[in-house]
């Protein structure tokens, strides 16, 4: 329902020209139209009402159209909605919202695109020379706006919403002006070498609590030399980093692409690029689209805590189009143990997607850089860092305490992590690892038939491992670093996990 007189809505004539550019996002609302700048003021502002029920079978996108006159300043939006008591095991209310700009709201559109806050905000503005974080600063075009609702979970007897929008007219203030962070860390560049960053992170500009400068000051201190932004659905904060970055960190643009079906981190994006995630997995089609166009841009696509057990977090794609699999988030929990022997039975599928560990940190009692990767690049810059992850040159540690080597030779050749050593049947293979900073826990080497070596670390947390195989035995070889204190889930920690190094005869 619209509380204002029936000449400030939209025709069910306008409803039906759009309705058949959304049918492929989402459901068409009836939506609101505001009247020209009152008087001839240049300023004053106009709120309009807007309340309806959701059902719990809904779509996964509703859309309520704004007809938006010229001459407005700024648009400010405010929503609530209802949220009553379930039984055990029932599902609340919980509903996202969004906007999009006359430029249209077609699957892809990324001038349409004008902020996303999930359900993290309940208030956001927007003008041409600032926003609320997760929002994109911008004129305020005229034409037909559309506010994307996305109601995550609904109860049985529905959803309630109010959403309230109010345009302040004037004249536009002065354009704001980006300042992203630089593509390089001269202060922490050492050609040729092993890396420390963390590959999700969250701040104000999605869902976290951290300031973009809070996560930047965490990361400093966790001994990182980059890390990855990655707000959910939205590239606002890849607009400011330059103001948190510099040569003692390297700080990538991305965005965790947030789908009812799983979630996907975009690494190494152009500043500003923004990834669609209205999709579900009924239509990989869509997934490989997007997918492809991060590629185009230079980016991985990352497939993130394929086992999460909050609604729409577990990976329901398959990893055809994965570059990467988030095999650890966060403290070691059983959705890791499970991560990890998932992809355990792809490499002994033949099927190899390289592992990453990120902290998927969201507010300050989240450890940034627990976990983290140690990736070998031949620079510290976006493109490189991409490169290393793409070829698996990458392990996976607790903190930056934690130092790993290992490679397999057989006395001619060496390869590491990610590489493959071809060499005569018969011939002995050395595996070789070494572990520095892990006092209290032991190492494992794996093969595709389960550990073949288990060894304790000295008290002063070092170890040397060498173990013998042949490639008629080992087609890969992995390692881990685990140390028996239990979790909540788990009957051990993870300390560091290695990708494996691959055994092949010729």
């Amino acid at each position: 329902m619209c509380e204002q007189p029936c000449q400030d809505r939209l025709s069910g004539r306008s409803l039906l020209a759009v309705s058949g550019a959304l049918a492929a996002a989402g459901t068409l609302l009836p939506g609101v139209a505001f009247g020209e700048r009152p008087g001839t003021e240049p300023s004053g502002e106009q709120t309009r009402t807007v309340t309806g029920t959701l059902r719990s079978d809904v779509s996964d996108w509703y859309y309520l159209p704004v007809d938006v006159p010229g001459g407005v300043r700024e648009i400010e939006v405010g929503y609530s909605y209802d949220r009553p008591q379930v039984p055990p095991g029932g599902r609340g209310n919980a509903l996202d919202i969004g906007i999009f700009s006359p430029a249209g709201v077609q699957l892809g559109n990324q001038r349409g695109f004008r902020g996303w806050s999930g359900g993290f905000r309940d208030r956001f503005t927007i003008s041409a020379a600032a926003a609320t974080p997760g929002y994109l600063p911008g004129p305020i075009e005229p034409g037909r706006w559309h506010l994307i609702l996305g109601p995550y979970t609904v109860a049985q007897q529905g959803l309630t919403y109010t959403v309230g929008i109010t345009l302040r007219f004037g004249r536009p203030d002065s354009a704001f002006v980006p300042n992203p962070a630089p593509a390089s860390a001269p202060g922490r560049d050492r050609g040729r070498a092993w890396y420390r960053g963390d590959g999700h992170l969250h701040t104000v500009h999605s869902d976290g609590r951290r300031t973009p400068a809070e996560l930047a000051a965490a990361a400093r201190a966790a001994g990182l030399d980059f890390i990855v932004s990655t707000e959910h659905n939205t590239p606002s904060a890849s607009l400011q980093w330059g103001e948190h970055a510099g040569a003692d960190l390297l700080i990538v643009n991305g965005e965790e692409v947030t789908t009812r079906s799983g979630h996907w981190p975009a690494w190494n994006l152009p500043v500003g690029k923004w990834i669609d995630w209205r999709y579900r997995a009924q239509d990989r089609r869509k997934l490989r689209r997007f997918v492809d166009e991060v590629h185009r841009a230079g980016g991985v696509a990352v497939a993130a805590h394929p086992f999460a057990s909050c609604f729409g977090c577990s990976w329901e794609y398959g990893y055809e189009r994965a570059d990467l699999v988030e095999v650890w988030n966060g403290p070691w929990t059983l959705d890791d143990e499970a991560a990890v022997m998932s992809w355990l039975g792809m490499l002994r599928a033949g099927t190899w997607v390289p592992a990453v560990g990120n902290s998927d940190a969201h507010n300050p009692e989240h450890v940034v850089g627990l976990p983290h990767n140690v990736v070998l690049a031949e620079g510290l810059t976006p493109r490189r860092l991409m490169d290393g992850f793409k070829a698996g040159r990458n392990w996976i540690a607790e903190s930056a305490q934690v130092q790993v080597t290992f490679g397999a030779t057989d006395g001619v050749r060496l390869a590491g992590m990610g590489e493959a050593l071809t060499t005569d049947t018969g011939t002995p293979v050395t595996i070789e690892l070494t572990v520095s900073g892990a006092p209290g826990t032991s190492v494992r080497l794996l093969d595709q038939s389960g550990p073949q070596w288990i060894q304790p670390v000295d008290p002063t947390g070092s170890a040397t491992v060498k173990w013998t195989t042949q490639t008629r035995y080992s087609r890969w070889v992995r390692a881990e670093v685990r140390r028996p204190v239990a979790t909540a889930t788990t009957p051990d920690s993870m300390v560091a996990l290695t990708n494996p190094v691959f055994l092949s005869s010729r």
